[in-house]
């Protein structure tokens, strides 16, 4: 789970059930923050984040300042990702991905550049509180791209906007080879979430973000909440956690 560095995802999931034990469990996956520090241009001091956010009330200032910070998080998670894939014997359907906050928005680029190293459909992808950068350029482009062909999502188009996203911050791009790859992730089940009272970052940018998503991947869920602990910017207890669990569950009965 992507998030900083005091969140422990799966110490809360396990205390509801055990999700990370022998057989086909789902492997929950946890990468922090907590020694990655970059300089924020906007606070003008060193912070831990996954990259320099500039505003998150205009979250498409300054977009250039994320492309480094992005690209250096997106290449370490893909690392972790297919080391995990390879220690579960190419079992991809048993690893899940995903993030809270920023990490959200790192995790969901991640996934959509993961075509390079991923060959395969991941367990579920988590989402919470969280934005997509770059939204609008991509919402653009997904509006260009229906418009030509009635709406209907093809492979073509989907390569399309997987291309976006590695150009734009120069990471290794998808091949005409990869297009079978491109299918098989982007048929990883998504569920996002956010709280309507967050005040960190606006449920408007989680709608973005759903709205994004759905437009590229096959299944994606939404859900809202009110009145979440650590000022609603976390996730609903126990109702949300129940929502992840119920979610786990139905992909790995798919």
């Amino acid at each position: 789970m992507i998030g900083y560095g005091d969140v422990n995802f799966s110490q809360e999931l396990g205390g509801k059930k055990n999700l990370t034990g022998a057989g086909d469990s789902p492997i929950i996956l946890q990468s922090k923050v907590q020694n990655i520090f970059r300089w924020s241009t906007t606070f003008q001091e060193e912070e831990c984040s996954w990259f320099n956010a500039y505003s998150l009330t205009d979250i498409h200032a300054r977009q250039d300042l994320q492309i480094d910070g992005l690209r250096e998080s997106i290449s370490h998670v893909l690392d972790l990702l297919e080391n995990e894939i390879r220690l579960l014997g190419g079992q991809s359907n048993r690893v899940y991905l995903g993030g809270i906050s920023q990490g959200m928005a790192m995790a969901l680029w991640a996934l959509f550049c993961a075509t390079h190293q991923v060959h395969s459909q991941l367990g579920g992808f988590v989402g919470f509180c969280g934005w997509f950068p770059f939204a609008q350029q991509v919402e653009e482009l997904e509006t260009a791209n229906s418009s030509s062909t009635s709406g209907e999502k093809t492979e073509i188009q989907q390569c399309q906007l997987l291309d976006f996203f590695h150009d734009t911050i120069a990471y290794p791009k998808t091949s005409p080879a990869d297009v079978v790859n491109n299918a098989s992730i982007l048929s990883t089940p998504v569920f996002l979430s956010h709280g309507t009272d967050d005040p960190w970052v606006s449920v408007e940018l989680g709608r973005q973000a759903f709205r994004v998503v759905r437009q590229i991947m096959d299944h994606v869920e939404w859900s809202e909440f009110m009145g979440a602990e650590g000022d609603s910017h976390w996730i609903k207890e126990p109702e949300g956690f129940d929502c992840v669990l119920q979610f786990f569950e139905k992909c790995t009965q798919s």
